[in-house]
């Protein structure tokens, strides 16, 4: 497959790829929801059987990791500003605040006779299905070898036990971070439309690890020419004797961390060492399973090989990223940050300068998180409904994040579309006003008539270019859901900070949204919702901190 700036990649497909964009293609059309009937789910959810959230490896030698109360201190307004930030050593101090506050646990809840967890990196229905894996050198106060991360215990599982020449593949300073899907967690809920959901987690994930890194003073690469065999290897998700029957871990992704963006080349990688010893077996998740077949088959057809790497489009000259009103420490952003279950719509107008800074860090620049992550230009334009904006008048408001895509979106669109430039916003945010209008019943009826859709500040339905991006071969899929949940988690951090909150909608129906918004082919497809308001607590519950102290 030939790459090309600013795409996915451009070539002739071979007879198997056609073959797998037709499956992944019939799997999404299939998963809609629709007014008349939603996507195949369970027919009813056995709590007997709920999958443990947490996978332990049983044989593997733990350790337990540090926590670093308050820190990363680095004010949140910081990791926008472009400006060089002290690297901090990469040692196994650092190593465990990197994964506290990228996918540690952020608090429990508690309400009588029930407590479950909350994570730093958000999932649908908390089932959480991505499991994640540390793969490094020998550090300061930590020995190199392949890792499971236990976030219950925040601790470390070593999985492999490197021999001496694991430490002639390491060049530069830095480590791997894999992350795997248990497909089942979310199936066990939400069904044949699972697949989808575990692919925005694998998004969330990847945007909480690249705000991490960059308040370490770290940059990240998501290293997308790797094949997933190649993943599953180097995580040790291949090895299907250390795995429960029909608890197989799927290879997601492979990000390097480091103070440079320079990993190792892959295929030293290709084959570990020899000396080397794999120890540990993982725990089964759910007593029973269902077998959802068309899950499988989604999974097996957005399998992908060795790739070129991408070469992305050249950034467009932006001016910095709006400042954001907030003087916390990103530490007590991403600790902070929750999923919304109720919204206060008499609430206060959103002030609009935190509106247009929250679509503002939505656009890509260079060493900017989390969308420097991403290897590829933006394929995701979000729509937002605004409700109660101060100083906007409510309707449909467009952000194409690739000016390349904007003339298009035009054609693809309602015609009748005011395409109308936004009094007050910055001259360089490219949103427009689609339609004047309450659209409040709209949006609670599209989003399978929840009302947390309507009683907020404003939702939003984010577009993908679909049919382009499949063309190029069905792994696409995944990489669309990914940036999908990239833009969410931005949202997540963002409403934090403005004193708001947020929360993804992962249930909607598709071909009303797509009926409103004119759109009559799969060229762009509705791929996630998301809403923004006043959160409403609930006096029942007890919060508890994540991890008990000593």
């Amino acid at each position: 497959m030939t790459q090309t700036d600013g795409a996915f990649g451009e070539g002739s497909a071979t007879g198997k790829e056609v073959e797998a964009i037709d499956l992944i293609v019939r799997y999404h059309e299939r998963t809609r929801h629709r007014t008349d009937g939603f996507a195949i789910g369970p027919e009813f959810l056995d709590w007997d059987d709920q999958p443990d959230p947490f996978r332990r490896f049983s044989g593997s030698d733990r350790i337990v990791l540090p926590l670093l109360e308050g820190m990363p201190d680095r004010p949140y307004r910081e990791l926008f500003s472009g400006l060089p930030f002290p690297a901090l050593p990469v040692d196994g101090r650092s190593v465990a605040l990197f994964f506290e506050v990228s996918l540690g646990l952020s608090a429990w809840k508690s309400y009588p006779g029930a407590r479950w967890s909350l994570r730093i990196n958000p999932s649908s229905g908390n089932l959480h299905p991505t499991e994640a894996y540390l793969i490094c050198p020998d550090l300061p106060g930590l020995p190199g070898g392949v890792y499971h991360y236990l976030s219950l215990d925040h601790a470390l599982e070593r999985r492999f036990s490197p021999g001496p020449s694991w430490k002639n593949l390491w060049p530069s300073s830095g480590f791997f971070v894999g992350l795997s899907g248990i497909h089942w967690r979310e199936a066990w809920k939400y069904g044949e439309r699972a697949f989808r959901y575990c692919q925005h987690d694998t998004g969330h994930a990847l945007a909480a690890i690249r705000f991490a890194a960059a308040a370490l003073g770290w940059k990240s690469l998501l290293l997308e020419d790797w094949g997933d065999e190649e993943l599953a290897r180097l995580l040790g998700v291949d090895r299907l004797e250390d795995f429960p029957l029909r608890e197989r871990e799927a290879p997601e992704a492979l990000v390097w961390v480091g103070p440079e963006a320079v990993p190792p080349d892959a295929s030293v990688f290709t084959d570990l060492p020899e000396e080397g010893v794999w120890t540990g077996t993982g725990s089964e998740v759910s007593p029973e399973h269902r077998r959802w077949d068309v899950i499988n088959e989604a999974d097996g057809a957005t399998r992908k090989g060795r790739t070129v790497r991408l070469r992305k489009a050249p950034d467009l000259p932006l001016p910095p990223v709006l400042p954001p009103r907030t003087l916390s420490s990103f530490g007590t952003i991403a600790r902070q940050r929750r999923s919304a279950q109720r919204f206060d719509r008499q609430g206060p107008p959103l002030p609009a300068s935190d509106f247009f800074r929250m679509l503002d860090c939505l656009l890509p620049r260079p060493a900017i998180p989390p969308f420097d992550l991403l290897p590829w230009s933006p394929k995701i334009h979000p729509v937002f409904f605004v409700y109660n904006v101060e100083g906007m008048e409510p309707g449909c408001y467009l952000l194409p994040r690739d000016p390349e895509v904007a003339d298009e979106l035009g054609r693809a669109l309602r015609a009748d579309f005011l395409w109308e430039k936004v009094p007050g916003a910055p001259e360089h945010l490219p949103v427009r006003c689609l339609l004047k209008g309450d659209g409040r019943g709209l949006m609670e009826t599209i989003c399978c008539r929840q009302q947390i859709a309507s009683q907020s500040l404003f939702s939003v339905a984010m577009l993908a270019e679909f049919l382009p991006v499949l063309a190029e071969g069905a792994h696409g899929y995944r990489w669309l859901h990914w940036e999908a949940g990239v833009v969410g988690q931005s949202l997540y951090l963002e409403a934090e900070a403005a004193s708001v909150r947020g929360t993804g909608i992962g249930c909607f129906f598709d071909d009303e949204m797509h009926r409103f918004l004119g759109l009559k082919d799969r060229k762009f497809q509705s791929l996630y919702h998301f809403t923004v308001g006043h959160p409403v607590d609930d006096s029942r519950l007890e919060t508890r901190p994540p991890y008990e102290k000593g």
